[in-house]
């Protein structure tokens, strides 16, 4: 297997000549998903190869895809108006894996939409693109026109009778945009609000529509798993799921960035990649997916970043861009900034988010500003009791921004201790 096989993602970006025209996408293999899809395959045979492949959404839940549109109605496209949307409203902190694939080859998005759609029956969809990835947005914009001139978007597709196209929608903005249901309400024009489920968006999505929401890597991952089939995706893994996946790191290494390795590598070898830490700096520990994940401890620097390992230490694998927290970096301080994000970030929807978010922040800023009192750890600790489980709130915001304050909380005890007793920031001294 070559090198371009063992990267189906990424093989064809190269971010000095932009992103590929149609020809070029055609000649480098492209749409031969959708020509096998829509030429011999029915719609429940592309969501079964899916199913098979074992790929689960790299959106941050990962729950599997083929399962996920097997809830979807079965009526077909004509008698029911169904939608699917691309989530790439990549507003997750120390995440940015979904910007290099719209910018280095948004017609791979185009292509895993088309056969998402099939196995669907949607005859409409939607790209909600982070409102401030300008260059995505052109490149997206391009690829549709150019898609839909060439006969791959809109009526008969291929001769197939197979009806779809696509809408580019730059978000307004918000970080709970992401969620899949405040996001579906957004695009109705209204607050963007989580819904309580159910009903799930499958069955009452967007406008009362059976609605399938994945993200942009997910998509991209599809017209691969159709063109190979499903047992070479599974064999590009190095864990029970199918795939690669998009790994990054941000913080004090070497080399910070986003690199396509088989789902299931250590994250030492990714690290590797990154060129290890800074001269001068060690990890202390590390958010493995994102900032709504919890601390992990330097001893799992070698973990194995598949969804179940990472799981069964204690966090998530969320969108697998981990965030690097060194030796020389006051925890208290990093934490009471993604508190801040979160707090900031809240629809203000429900009680527990809107009011227990912006108690949660003042609170930290009174510990790292040496205000702080011994109570506060005591009120930390019933805030992380109160807000993280889930379906205490709508959606899964207050628990995803309680993650890195619980586990922070209990692997850096002694620094929260240590602005209390001192009053100060002690690492204010070493720097």
């Amino acid at each position: 297997m070559d090198e371009a096989e063992r990267r189906p993602l990424t093989a064809m970006i190269d971010r000095a000549a932009g992103p590929p025209d149609c020809a070029a996408y055609e000649r480098m293999g492209g749409f031969r998903g959708v020509r096998r899809a829509l030429s011999g395959m029915s719609p429940g045979d592309v969501i079964e190869e899916v199913t098979k492949s074992k790929l689960r959404g790299r959106g941050g839940a990962g729950f599997g895809t083929g399962p996920k549109w097997s809830f979807v109605p079965k009526d077909p496209a004509s008698q029911r108006r169904k939608y699917l949307v691309a989530n790439g409203d990549e507003m997750e902190p120390g995440t940015f894996k979904d910007r290099l694939l719209v910018e280095g080859n948004p017609l791979q998005l185009v292509e895993g939409m088309i056969i998402s759609a099939f196995a669907i029956q949607a005859s409409f969809g939607v790209i909600f693109l982070r409102g401030e990835y300008h260059r995505g947005l052109e490149c997206l914009e391009n690829a549709v026109l150019e898609a839909r001139e060439r006969g791959w978007l809109g009526e008969n597709i291929l001769g197939s009778g197979f009806n779809f196209d696509i809408h580019v929608h730059p978000s307004a903005g918000r970080y709970i945009c992401g969620e899949e249901t405040a996001l579906l309400t957004a695009l109705e024009g209204r607050r963007a609000n989580p819904r309580s489920k159910p009903p799930f968006p499958q069955v009452g999505g967007l406008w009362g529509a059976p609605t399938v929401v994945n993200n942009i890597e997910t998509f991209c991952n599809i017209p691969h798993i159709i063109a190979n089939g499903a047992d070479w995706y599974l064999g590009l893994s190095a864990c029970a799921d199918g795939g690669t996946k998009l790994y990054g790191v941000s913080g004090r290494a070497k080399r910070p960035g986003t690199w396509e390795l088989p789902l299931g590598v250590t994250l030492g070898e990714i690290m590797d990649r990154a060129g290890g830490m800074q001269d001068g700096y060690k990890l202390r520990a590390f958010l493995p997916g994102g900032a709504s994940t919890a601390f992990l401890g330097a001893e799992h620097e070698n973990i194995v970043m598949d969804y179940g390992t990472v799981e069964k230490a204690g966090s998530r694998l969320g969108t697998g861009l981990a965030i690097l927290l060194d030796d020389r970096t006051c925890p208290v301080g990093m934490i009471r900034n993604l508190e801040h994000f979160f707090a900031q970030e809240s629809c203000g929807w429900c009680t527990p988010c809107r009011d227990g978010l912006p108690w949660v922040e003042r609170l930290l800023n009174a510990i790292d500003e040496g205000e702080g009192e011994q109570e506060d750890m005591d009120r930390l600790a019933d805030h992380v009791r109160l807000l993280g489980p889930m379906g205490r709130t709508f959606c899964a915001h207050a628990p995803g921004a309680i993650a890195p304050l619980a586990s922070g909380l209990a692997l850096f005890r002694e620094d929260f201790e240590a602005h209390i007793r001192e009053r100060r920031c002690t690492y204010q001294d070493a720097a």
